[in-house]
Order: C-alpha cells, then structure tokens, then sequence
C-alpha cells in the first residue's frame, strides 16, 4: 500500500453539504443547551442565597458578555427546536427528497433566527 496517496474525501476539498453542517449544528447546539441549563442552576442556587448575591447575579445579567451569551444560548435554543420539529416531520416518513431537505434546511435557518429575533424583541 503507498503512502503518497490522499486521503478520501481530502478534507480541503470536500465541502460538507448545509444538512450535513445543520445535523452538526443540532448536535452542538444540544451540548451548548446543557451546559447553559447547568450555568441557569447555578445561578438560581446564587439568587436563593440572599438579597446581596440576587443584586450581583443581577448586575452580571446586564453586562455586554452576559447579554451576548444569553441571546446565543436563545438562538441554540430556538435553533434546536427548529431542528427537532423537522426530525418529528422526518419521523411520519415525510421531506426525504434532496429539494425539500435543502429548502427545509433554509427555513429551519430563517425560522430559528426570526423566532430568537422575537424573543430578544420581548426580553429587551
């Protein structure tokens, strides 16, 4: 067997398709929503602690990093969502054509970042 010979699919050329990188994105996003849930435990144990702590817990809340991290863990939220319905419309045996998988593959994108848009809208 030679050695000179690449690899097949040669990472530098091979271009994973956009359901390849959603299918991914859900798996990602499903991690990152867990350790958010983790971070929401903590903080709900610091604001049990007492008036000073909920003041803290507070004015971190409304610092530029928090605010940033909390609209991406809304976007996961609501990207996993998205991505959950179309596995159930997956499951009744439905959208398997590659024309409908891309398109839906658009939406589920568009969809996810309206309805986190909206969200914010009503947070803000």
């Amino acid at each position: 067997m030679s050695h000179d010979r690449p690899i097949s699919p040669h990472l530098q050329i091979y271009r994973l398709p956009l359901t390849g990188l959603i299918s991914i994105s859900h798996r990602i996003t499903g991690v990152l929503l867990t350790l958010g849930l983790i971070g929401s435990v903590f903080m709900l144990a610091q604001v049990k602690s007492g008036m000073l702590t909920y003041l803290e817990m507070q004015n971190l809340l409304h610092t530029l990093p928090m605010q940033m991290i909390l609209s991406g863990f809304i976007y996961a939220l609501m990207f996993h969502f998205c991505h959950g319905v179309r596995h159930l419309i997956w499951d009744i045996g439905q959208s398997f054509s590659r024309e409908t998988l891309i398109h839906y593959a658009l939406v589920e994108l568009s969809l996810s970042l309206l309805l986190t848009l909206l969200t914010l809208m009503v947070l803000l």
